[in-house]
């Protein structure tokens, strides 16, 4: 007996009408940055090999992976991540392409979340990945791309998070701890659970734990620089500090400086990011719409070493967002001319004609040209075209 057949899995669902319609914009309005600033549209396989996403830069927890086997008996994985396929695809296809290489795409991940956690297993998420060229400059144009992405998917407020997780690595590497109890204090940190820092981090005379135990506090303006200098003045936790202060800095003469917000505790779970990182969020809701970094040692591990930058974003949650703060007319796929014939190859070729024209069409079942005319009224179609069975053509304004 049949159980299942009629139920969505745990973690999806059906867009309909607006929602689709929805998707579709915001993913539009997105690729249309990406290709305005030159950038090359890539498509990576739904399905690949586990091991893409096994190993020391790029370690994926198994719990989280939906996971298959081909028909050599393979262990496969539905795409979790994009950042790590295109590395993939640049070391096999792509490593001979002039540097940078600037690719972007529109796709769906897949992730396995906790049952009730009202999150999305599966995620379409547009983005864009720079491999190669000045470090600096890349950084500029990925967080530059990364607002005008934010900007195109609200007209409401929004605010552009930045960090480095190379202060995080720096700082757990001087302390003195094992794998498990780093990411403790990494949880700790990202989700400002204090009591947990403070179980943790109880040698108040090591000054890695200090500063580890300072890290979420340090979020806010520009004034966050002249805080964490307390923590890290010097030596390569002061050279990562005054870089990031001067991007920031640089940054705010191209995009509003209201919207940038320092979060020295902005550390990610995602064990590949190297150095600056950052997050964008939009009104109405809260969590992060874009989330991002630099990753220079992730393609090393596929046989290229090539420092790189990307980021991607959310495209079902700033759908959402879309839905709430647009009008109605943003998502209704109006009709121009509503066709009412009981000969439907005549109908279909005259609505061949007006669609060439560029126009919307809608051919009308019912048999009752007087339920045609209520349609039209109803769904605000301005023109009624009525075809008989010799095929002539009388229309109408509705």
């Amino acid at each position: 007996m049949k159980r299942n057949d009629l139920l969505t899995p745990e973690g999806t669902r059906d867009y309909l009408f607006r929602e689709a319609a929805a998707k579709r914009i915001i993913s539009r309005r997105i690729t249309d940055i990406f290709e305005s600033f030159g950038y090359s549209d890539v498509i990576t396989p739904g399905i690949e090999f586990y091991d893409v996403f096994n190993g020391n830069e790029r370690s994926f927890p198994q719990e989280s992976m939906y996971k298959l086997v081909d028909g050599k008996n393979r262990l496969m994985v539905l795409r979790p991540d994009s950042t790590l396929p295109i590395a993939r695809l640049y070391a096999t296809r792509l490593y001979k392409e002039q540097l940078p290489l600037k690719l972007f795409y529109n796709q769906s991940i897949f992730l396995v979340n906790p049952k009730d956690s009202g999150r999305d297993d599966e995620i379409s998420q547009c983005g864009l990945e720079i491999i190669g060229g000045n470090e600096e400059s890349m950084d500029y144009e990925a967080l530059y791309l990364g607002y005008q992405a934010l900007k195109s998917c609200s007209n409401k407020g929004f605010r552009f998070e930045i960090g480095d997780s190379g202060i995080f690595r720096e700082l757990i590497s001087q302390y003195d701890c094992d794998e498990q109890q780093a990411e403790l204090i990494r949880n700790g940190i990202e989700t400002k659970n204090y009591p947990l820092l403070d179980s943790i981090l109880t040698d108040s005379d090591d000054n890695a734990a200090k500063a580890l135990k300072a890290l979420p506090h340090l979020f806010g303006g520009m004034e966050v620089f002249d805080e964490a200098q307390r923590y890290f003045n010097s030596g390569e936790l002061g050279s990562k500090l005054l870089r990031l202060k001067r991007i920031c800095e640089d940054l705010s003469k191209i995009i509003p400086p209201d919207i940038i917000r320092v979060d020295l505790g902005l550390v990610h779970k995602k064990s590949y990011y190297t150095g600056i990182i950052f997050r964008g969020y939009i009104e109405g809701y809260g969590q992060p719409i874009l989330s991002g970094g630099r990753y220079d040692n992730l393609l090393k591990e596929f046989g290229k070493d090539e420092k790189a930058v990307g980021f991607a974003v959310n495209v079902e949650a700033a759908a959402r967002v879309l839905i709430r703060t647009f009008d109605t007319e943003e998502f209704e796929q109006s009709t121009d001319v509503l066709v009412y014939s009981k000969n439907k190859i005549e109908a279909l070729k005259y609505c061949d004609e007006l669609y060439k024209d560029g126009l919307r069409v809608k051919i009308f079942e019912e048999e009752s040209l007087e339920k045609a005319l209520t349609f039209a009224r109803e769904n605000n179609i301005p023109k009624l075209v009525l075809i008989d069975e010799n095929g002539n053509v009388q229309s109408r304004e509705v």
